[in-house]
C-alpha cells in the first residue's frame, strides 16, 4: 500500500464538500476532495428521477458561484448535479473521484489521521480530516421490513426511481413526510396510493406562487440567523429538528387528497405476510416504499476516542469542530450550527468557519484568491439560464 502526505482530506463531493473546498483553496492550503461517485454530483443523480429541489435557484449557489438559473426557478435533481459538477471544475478543485473511503483512523505516534480507501493500493496520511459525506446515509427499514410476502415488491426511497420499478396493484408508502408525500403524489397517477404515517405538518405557503418570493426570503432568514445554537429558541427548537421529519414544504395534504391518496394510520409490523398499521388494519398491497429516513453508519470512522460521537451516532462537535479529536471537522450537518447548516444554502458560511479553525490549527501557508477575486473572474454577477 502506497501512502499519500496532504495537509487535509475531504470526504465528499458534494456540496459541503466542495464549499470546503472553496475555502480551502482561497486560503492556499494544500487538500484533496475523495468521492465515491463516478462523476461530481453523483449523489444526487441516484436519487428518484423526478425530484426536484425545495429551494429556488437564488438560494442554491455555493460560495463564489451563483447557481445559473431563474432566481425562482427549482433545479432537478440532475440540473443541480451539474452545476456541482461545474463549480468543481470552476474553482480548479482537486476532487478524485471513483475513490470511496473505506477507514478513516488516527495514528498516534505519527500525529496523523489516516484515511484507507477501497482497493487498498492507496491511503492518505493527513493532519486534518473533513467528513462531508454525511455519515447517516444507510437506509433505515423496520426490522418487521423482512416478514413481508415475498410476492410484495419493497424499495426503500434511496432505491426508488419512477413507477415503473413497482408491480401493478396498491402501494403503501410508509413515512409521511417530505419525500413520502412526494413519492406518493407521483405514484397516484399509476396506483391506488395508500401513505401511512403522522402528518409532520407543512408550510402555510406555496413555495412556487408569487408569495413566496417574500416569504421564503424571510424563512431562510430565520433557518440561518435566528434558529441558531447560539440563540435560546435555537437551542430550545434544535432537539426537535434532529428528533422530528420537517414540515411538508412543496405537497400539501390537499394536493394529496385532490390526486386520490390515501391516508392511512402508522405501520406496526405484519400479519401473514401483509402489512399491519396501527389501526389493526391489514392492507392488502402489491408494493411498499419505506421513505422511513436512515441511521448513522460510523463503522468507517474508527477512533481511539470514545467520545467522538454520542449514543446516537451524531459527532460531538461544535460548530463542526471536534474538540476530543483535534483536526477532525464536520461540514453539512443538520442543525450542525443553524437550521440551515445542511441545506445549500447553508453550507458555505459552516465550511468557512471550519476552514478557519483549521487554519488556526496548522499554520500559515501561501495566500489564496479573495473572494472579491473570485468575483471579479466571475465578471460580477449571476449568469442567466
Amino acid at each position: 500500500m502506497s501512502t499519500e502526505h496532504i495537509e487535509t482530506v475531504v470526504i465528499g463531493g458534494g456540496q459541503a464538500g466542495l464549499a470546503t473546498g472553496y475555502h480551502l483553496a482561497r486560503r492556499g492550503r494544500p487538500f484533496v476532495i475523495l468521492d465515491a461517485g463516478e462523476r461530481v454530483g453523483d449523489a444526487w443523480r441516484q436519487r428518484w428521477d423526478s425530484l426536484r429541489l425545495f429551494s429556488p435557484a437564488r438560494f442554491d449557489g455555493l460560495p463564489g458561484l451563483p447557481y445559473p438559473g431563474p432566481a425562482w426557478s427549482f433545479p432537478t435533481r440532475d440540473e443541480f448535479a451539474d452545476y456541482l459538477q461545474a463549480y468543481a471544475a470552476w474553482a480548479e478543485l482537486p476532487v478524485r473521484t471513483r475513490t470511496a473511503v473505506r477507514r478513516v483512523s488516527y495514528d498516534g505516534e505519527g500525529g496523523r489521521y489516516l484515511v484507507e480507501t477501497d482497493g487498498g493500493d492507496l491511503r492518505y496520511e493527513a493532519d486534518n480530516v473533513v467528513v462531508a459525506a454525511g455519515h447517516d446515509r444507510l437506509p433505515k427499514t423496520p426490522a418487521y421490513a423482512g416478514q413481508l410476502a415475498p410476492h410484495i415488491r419493497q424499495l426503500h426511497s434511496t432505491d426508488y426511481h419512477n413507477p415503473g420499478e413497482l408491480q401493478d396493484g396498491p402501494v403503501l408508502v410508509v413515512g409521511a413526510g417530505n419525500s413520502g408525500a412526494d413519492i406518493a403524489l407521483e405514484l397516484a397517477r399509476s396506483h391506488r396510493v395508500l401513505l401511512s404515517g403522522p402528518h409532520p405538518g407543512q408550510l402555510p405557503w406555496h413555495i412556487e406562487r408569487r408569495p413566496a418570493h417574500v416569504l421564503v426570503p424571510a424563512l431562510f432568514f430565520l433557518f440561518r440567523h435566528v434558529l441558531t445554537v447560539r440563540t435560546p429558541i435555537g437551542r430550545k427548537v434544535r432537539p426537535k429538528v434532529l428528533a422530528h421529519s420537517a414540515p411538508l414544504i412543496r405537497v400539501k395534504s390537499a394536493d394529496l387528497k385532490a390526486a386520490g391518496v390515501e391516508r392511512v394510520a402508522r405501520t406496526t409490523g405484519v400479519r401473514e405476510g401483509r402489512p399491519v398499521l396501527a389501526d389493526g388494519s391489514t392492507p392488502d398491497v402489491a408494493n411498499v416504499v419505506w421513505c422511513t429516513g436512515y441511521r448513522p453508519d460510523i463503522s468507517w470512522i474508527d477512533l481511539p476516542d470514545a467520545h467522538v460521537f454520542d449514543e446516537d451516532g451524531e459527532p460531538a462537535q461544535r460548530r463542526g469542530v471536534v474538540d476530543c479529536s483535534p483536526g477532525l471537522y464536520f461540514v453539512g450537518r443538520l442543525f450542525q450550527y443553524a437550521v440551515a447548516s445542511s441545506m445549500i444554502q447553508g453550507v458555505g458560511r459552516d465550511a468557512e468557519h471550519v476552514v478557519r479553525h483549521l487554519v488556526a490549527r496548522s499554520g500559515p501557508a501561501a495566500r489564496g484568491r479573495s473572494e472579491d477575486e473570485d468575483t471579479a473572474a466571475l465578471g460580477g454577477g449571476r449568469s442567466g439560464a
